[in-house]
């Protein structure tokens, strides 16, 4: 584990913060199986696009958030006042990179990349804690500087798909210092066990929470912040009007309702069946040098693989997009990130796989 500061760096220089999993199925790969992109597939199920549907007559009036809002609160036993909705968890970091008047941020990679991109947008210097391979990326509250009054952290971490234990992310507290952890892919973690939205006893945390990844709505758009209600006050001064439309609100609502964490909880059971499926048959390429970083508890997994460009480029002419790992700060071009998909697509992937690794290695 080391740090690393970014003052002086251009926006040009090393990873490309830009780059996500869409732009591989993008355009030519748009026919492609995506392994690229970490939305659960067959989503958005029909219950949910006919209740987004049902909205649409109402689109003439302009959008009240209230209930949505009332509802996420209640599902995390939290006030209203400690909400607020954005439109995706993209838009948070934004705000919470121009609103927050922060000297010292510090983002613990390799993690989503948008965070440090929104900071370094808004003109900050931004300070990188680089977890390692060979400690299975695992969080050590020690290696933030004391110094940091701003930390970023996520949690199931993507792309590593580690869990860290909810007392090492909440050991980063400190007073006059806003703790950011990226809880997109807690729902997809059974039980949600190391979860820290609806805590009130952290100084400073503000956890982030996305719809988009369990429900298949990252063409809508949905995502809300917990965080202290000052907190919550500056952010919500930064955001336009009417920020989130009347459909994603409607979604917000109906994805915290009983019925869908019932099923969100069902398809976090599917996910880790499926996922340890996945691992098992990577397991069985370890002899071509192929390794799952450490242990995987998101709806993704990190695996090290020589001439991983050069195996991506094959996957893609077999009909399989997964995403390059070499744009998260941390890693390098060896490595790559698949989303757990079930198992027929899995075997099929993992057909192609000892293909194209056979052509790389020469066997």
């Amino acid at each position: 584990m080391r740090t690393e500061d970014t003052a002086g760096t251009a926006a040009g220089d090393g990873p490309d913060l830009r780059h996500h999993g869409d732009a591989e199925v993008r355009d030519d790969g748009k026919a492609l199986v995506d392994l690229a992109v970490n939305v659960r597939a067959d989503t958005p199920p029909g219950w949910l696009r006919e209740r987004i549907a049902a909205c649409l007559d109402g689109l003439a009036a302009y959008p009240d958030g209230r209930a949505a809002r009332a509802a996420v609160a209640a599902r995390h036993g939290l006030p209203a006042e400690r909400v607020l909705l954005t439109a995706g968890a993209a838009e948070a970091f934004v705000l919470l990179a121009r609103a927050l008047k922060v000297r010292q941020p510090v983002v613990v990679h390799p993690q989503f990349t948008e965070p440090e991109a929104a900071l370094r947008d808004a003109g900050h210097s931004v300070g990188r804690v680089l977890l390692r391979a060979e400690d299975g990326f695992r969080l050590d509250p020690a290696a933030v500087p004391e110094g940091a009054d701003l930390v970023v952290v996520g949690n199931p971490t993507n792309p590593t798909s580690v869990l860290h234990p909810a007392a090492a992310v909440a050991a980063l507290a400190r007073p006059g210092r806003t703790l950011v952890v990226d809880e997109a892919f807690m729902d997809a973690v059974p039980g949600e066990r190391e979860a820290l939205a609806g805590r009130t006893d952290v100084p400073g945390l503000v956890v982030l929470r996305s719809l988009t990844k369990t429900w298949g709505l990252a063409g809508l758009r949905i995502g809300y912040v917990l965080a202290a209600p000052e907190t919550i006050a500056e952010l919500e001064r930064a955001q336009p009007l009417w920020p989130v439309s009347t459909p994603a609100l409607t979604a917000a609502q109906a994805c915290v309702e009983p019925r869908a964490l019932a099923e969100a909880a069902r398809a976090a059971d599917r996910v880790a069946a499926d996922r340890a499926h996945l691992v098992a048959g990577l397991g069985a390429f370890a002899s071509r040098g192929v390794r799952v970083a450490g242990a995987a508890e998101g709806p993704f997994v990190l695996v090290r693989v020589p001439q991983a460009a050069t195996v991506r480029r094959r996957l893609r002419t077999l009909g399989y997009a997964v995403r390059r790992g070499d744009t998260f700060p941390g890693l390098g071009e060896d490595w790559l990130r698949l989303a757990v998909r079930d198992r027929a697509t899995v075997d099929g992937f993992l057909s192609a796989l000892e293909r194209t690794l056979g052509t790389t290695t020469g066997a």
